[in-house]
């Protein structure tokens, strides 16, 4: 089984939120997922959330982020870094 670490879309028609999960690479994107890491709002007040320990284990186990997971995650640590010299 290949494992991704991808973006699942829940929300509103036109108003989307994204959660940040682990799946199998052959579920559909709105499909199973095995576990729920963390969130992105991508509206004016939304964010990124994301629970690290987490992430660093199924990181470390050989899941493959997405591209676009892969940018948002290092966006999350850019901006948690910011707030903590803040």
């Amino acid at each position: 089984m290949s494992v991704r670490i991808r973006l699942k879309r829940i929300g509103k028609k036109k108003q989307p939120v994204y959660r940040i999960v682990v799946a199998d690479s052959k579920s559909p994107r709105d499909g199973k997922s095995i576990e729920i890491l963390g969130t992105y709002d991508p509206g004016p007040k939304g964010g990124i959330r994301v629970k690290w320990d987490r992430t660093e284990h199924w990181l470390g186990k050989g899941a493959h982020p997405t591209e676009t997971v892969k940018n948002l995650l290092r966006r999350a640590r850019k901006t948690e870094a910011q707030e903590a010299t803040a």
